[in-house]
């Protein structure tokens, strides 16, 4: 397997994100997700204006991984948390997105990106991450439990103008 090399995304990474973000939604959730609301969500989500705010933003961070070619596979972004649980706003991050492509499933290279993510977050002195999940995604749901995430709440996200439920995790570091 192709390995993955990992970096801080700077602002000449919004193009790629964008682009990544969307082939991973996608990619996700085609499958049981209308079509019109998807491309919708997609759009605003993953345009290349919101990582574009996100990568100017200090409060967020994105790591983003690439072939050795440069080509982006995978992503993880830290954000202050916009979840309907309480929160410390001083001791908690929302993992928003953590995303690989398909063909770097496995092997891996995702309990690398999350022990990224709890560096990254311990560096910003964090105490616990937080993230949410669709109730579906049996694997992602997996791989949170094997990194010590529970369930503490539930939340509806919309998807263009279809609500969707998710699940909130937590998960002390």
């Amino acid at each position: 397997m192709t390995p993955i090399v990992w970096r801080h995304a700077d602002a000449g990474d919004a193009a790629a994100l964008s682009i990544l973000g969307s082939a991973t939604f996608l990619a996700s959730f085609a499958h049981d997700h209308p079509g019109p609301a998807l491309l919708a969500h997609v759009r605003i989500a993953h345009g290349e204006t919101y990582y574009q705010a996100a990568l100017g933003d200090p409060a967020q961070t994105i790591l983003l991984g690439e072939t050795p070619l440069g080509a982006p596979v995978g992503y993880a972004m830290l954000t202050p948390p916009d979840l309907p649980v309480p929160v410390d706003a001083d001791r908690d991050l929302e993992l928003k997105r953590i995303y690989l492509l398909h063909g770097w499933q496995g092997g891996g290279h995702g309990d690398r990106l999350m022990a990224l993510v709890e560096e990254a977050a311990r560096k910003r002195d964090a105490q616990r991450l937080l993230l949410a999940v669709y109730p579906q995604n049996d694997r992602a749901r997996r791989f949170y439990a094997r990194h010590d995430f529970v369930q503490i709440g539930e939340m509806t996200f919309m998807v263009g103008d279809v609500p969707f439920r998710d699940l909130v995790f937590a998960r002390t570091l």
